[in-house]
């Protein structure tokens, strides 16, 4: 059987060779097409490798008639439509590990820089000036090193840093203590960090979770002269707020790779001497262009000839037919794992995950991955897969342990995941309602009745009337619609519970407007 494959972005020689050297592949190689040309050509391909020029968009996958297969040459998945491929039935695959060390290198590589005001100093010696006292520098031996978000990335600059004799602090909530010691490295709270650090990189992913996890109020707990790196996503530091704090002398320095808009066209850091601005080169070496040409080409294959599936980041690596009767619990256990992560606080020690009824009669390794995943993906810098998800798990000193009966208790069939931080535990069961409607019925010991999707608010209060009603005006003050809402009391007048499905985002502003109302002791938003 043949297989025709669209490459519509520059790809590695290695990689489209790869391809084309297997029988019964057809391989078109056209960069640079126009959305519209994509679309009326895209009937015809089995896969697609795109790296980050080509949108894939919810338009194009609409004019998909045989597509199965979508491969990102690279880490994010920023500009593929995920949610609407995953609704088709496609497989969208990335390159995980391709440019670790090359975006890592070149983190380090503007540290250095940042210390020695390198770009400066050329561009002076280029006019034919001799300004030595003006580019006095600072060592690397013997500083602090806060390294946000402690994936590869961050493993590699740390391993890097360590090696310069600098002392390297990190955080990353499934960071563990032992872990981290074990690496010759200490994990810390987001606020130590910033304490402590005469330099921070960042290198996470750009969500609701870390949107300027870096901003005013940050800085204003930070070392004078500190000196910030992005080389991760624009967004994640509110670029506003860095300016003023390098105006203010509260930060030495910052050197971006990375910006809120790209090209930054217009944007005051590039205009300010105290930064260092580099055009997203993160990825941008020979060597890392290779390799993930190589791995998405041998990931397209594999998939195409029925080897295999791997670096899938929205399909677990099992038979089509299976994953049709999985697919349900695959996704209620995803949905778990997500709240479970935003519900969180402090870092991940132990994930226990049980099967009752008919969801134990499946495979329990898959759908912990599906657990996993969901709870590890709103966080780390890498995207997190069916494939990697158990490793990256062990790798930050998560312990898992898995059980499962086929005795029915309360409910047919059971996921059930409890998780233990550092702090507190938390305990959500899910079930599906006639076999495909998805259902949390169980949050710590509430019992409930909650529709997993969209955005929602999870309240801990007191059960006292009027509570409802006052949130209900908060967000009715900013305009958002309550969907639906359940509530779960242990006795009249004690804890409760209450959770709101709400049809947009609440604003931080109203978030702490309920937490500070009466008779609420927890809120939290959540995203699925």
């Amino acid at each position: 059987m043949a297989f025709k494959i669209l490459v519509s972005d520059p790809l590695a020689k290695a990689g489209v060779e790869i391809l084309e050297k297997e029988k019964g592949f057809k391989v078109d190689v056209r960069p640079n097409l126009s959305p519209e040309e994509i679309k009326r050509c895209i009937g015809e391909y089995d896969a697609l490798i795109v790296r980050s020029q080509t949108k894939v968009t919810k338009e194009i996958l609409s004019s998909t008639k045989k597509l199965k297969y979508i491969g990102r040459a690279g880490v994010g998945l920023d500009n593929i439509d995920v949610e609407e491929a995953s609704k088709r039935g496609i497989v969208v695959m990335n390159a995980p590990g391709g440019n670790t060390i090359s975006t890592a290198e070149h983190a380090f590589s503007l540290i250095l820089a940042l210390s020695r005001k390198i770009p400066q100093a050329n561009e002076s010696v280029k006019k034919g000036e001799w300004e030595r006292k003006k580019f006095m520098g600072v060592e690397l031996y013997g500083k602090t090193l806060g390294i946000i978000g402690f994936g590869r990335i961050g493993t590699e600059v740390a391993r890097r840093a360590l090696s310069f004799n600098m002392k390297v602090v990190a955080y990353d909530p499934f960071l563990s203590p032992d872990k981290a010691k074990a690496l010759g490295i200490e994990s810390v709270n987001l606020e130590d960090l910033f304490k402590r650090s005469d330099y921070i990189t960042v290198h996470t992913p750009h969500n609701k979770e870390t949107h300027y996890i870096i901003k005013s109020d940050s800085f204003k707990k930070m070392k004078k002269g500190v000196r910030i790196i992005n080389c991760a996503r624009g967004g994640i530091i509110d670029e506003e707020a860095l300016l003023e704090a390098i105006e203010k002398g509260r930060v030495a320095g910052a050197a971006l790779d990375v910006y809120e808009k790209e090209p930054p066209k217009g944007s005051k850091v590039i205009s300010c001497d105290k930064i260092i601005t580099t055009p997203h080169l993160g990825a941008s070496t020979e060597e890392a262009q290779v390799n993930v040409a190589l791995d998405v080409a041998e990931s397209i294959k594999d998939a195409l000839t029925g080897r295999g599936i791997r670096n899938a980041v929205n399909a677990p690596s099992i038979d089509p037919e299976v994953l049709k009767v999985m697919e349900p619990y695959l996704s209620l256990a995803e949905k778990i794992g997500k709240m479970q992560a935003q519900l969180a606080e402090g870092y991940i020690k132990k994930v226990k995950v049980k099967y009752v009824g008919e969801a134990a009669k499946h495979d329990p390794g898959t759908l912990t991955r599906s657990v996993m995943k969901g709870m590890l993906e709103p966080i780390l810098e890498e995207n997190v897969n069916y494939v990697n998800a158990p490793v990256i798990a062990k790798e930050r000193g998560i312990k898992i342990i898995e059980e499962k009966t086929e005795e029915i208790e309360d409910f047919a069939n059971l996921v059930i995941v409890e998780i233990e931080t550092e702090r507190s535990k938390n305990f959500i069961m899910g079930t599906l309602f006639t076999k495909v409607n998805p259902r949390i019925v169980k949050i710590n010991q509430h019992y409930v009745e909650v529709v997993p999707q969209g955005h929602m608010l999870v309240i801990r209060n007191q059960d006292k009337p009027g509570i409802v009603g006052h949130i209900g005006t908060l967000l009715g003050a900013e305009n958002i619609n309550i969907a639906g809402m359940t509530f779960g009391r242990a006795k009249p007048g004690g804890d409760a519970v209450s959770v709101l499905n709400i049809d947009s985002a609440v604003s931080k502003a109203t978030l702490e407007k309920i937490k500070k109302a009466k008779y609420i002791k927890d809120v939290k938003a959540i995203k699925l």
